[in-house]
């Protein structure tokens, strides 16, 4: 069995290949999705033999699932950053901000986390029934807090997370379809998408006036 990748006792050599593959392998499965990669196509975009690819993963499978580890970790981490101190418009405002940093920055991983939901997450449910759940549960109660005191509207706090997820990795995950839309102008699609969200957002979260 393959054991390179995951001794913590790599050598540099053996980690810059770790990080090769995993790379290697983003590309390949973020295109083909799970079912349509393989380890001929990783090892090819990686530029290494099969049998060399084998010594440090066992499978595809494992590569995967190492490369939704990360992945996740990632992504919950702008969500880990809302702060219940901090002046609601401005901590959802400042989240939407992270969300439409990571549609830019990793688009590869987001469409690899959406090939993986839309086959049924069968990979990472374990995580999104634990870690994720616990994380948006805890977040939804503090936005929940913040509409009671009438520091935002009274809004779903679950569906207005959805809502954020969406309209953020939307730019990723459909980026062949704004890249047509937007024509040349989509290269340039952040600070556009940025400030009409921040507009819409703000919309959504002004309390009603008394």
């Amino acid at each position: 069995m393959a054991r390179a990748a995951a001794s913590k006792s790599q050598t540099r050599i053996q980690r810059e290949k770790t990080e090769q593959i995993l790379a290697a392998a983003l590309v390949v499965f973020s295109k083909y999705g799970f079912r349509g990669s393989t380890i001929d196509q990783i090892a090819n975009e990686a530029g290494l033999s099969k049998p060399n690819l084998l010594y440090y993963f066992d499978g595809k499978d494992e590569i995967h699932a190492r490369l939704l580890a990360r992945m996740l970790d990632t992504w919950l981490a702008p969500l880990r950053t809302l702060d219940e101190t901090g002046d609601p418009v401005e901590e959802i405002l400042g989240y939407v901000t992270r969300k439409l940093e990571m549609a830019r920055d990793y688009p590869r991983e987001s469409r690899l986390f959406a090939n993986e939901i839309l086959q049924g997450a069968p990979r990472v449910i374990d995580q999104i029934k634990g870690p994720l759940k616990n994380l948006v549960d805890e977040k939804a109660e503090v936005i929940r807090h913040w509409a009671a005191e009438g520091k935002i509207a009274d809004v779903d706090p679950y569906h207005l997370i959805f809502s954020i997820w969406a309209t953020t990795q939307h730019y990723a995950d459909f980026n062949a379809q704004v890249s047509v839309i937007l024509g040349p102008r989509a290269d340039d699609w952040f600070d556009g998408a940025r400030s009409y969200l921040t507009k819409l957002f703000i919309c959504a979260l002004r309390p009603a006036k008394a």
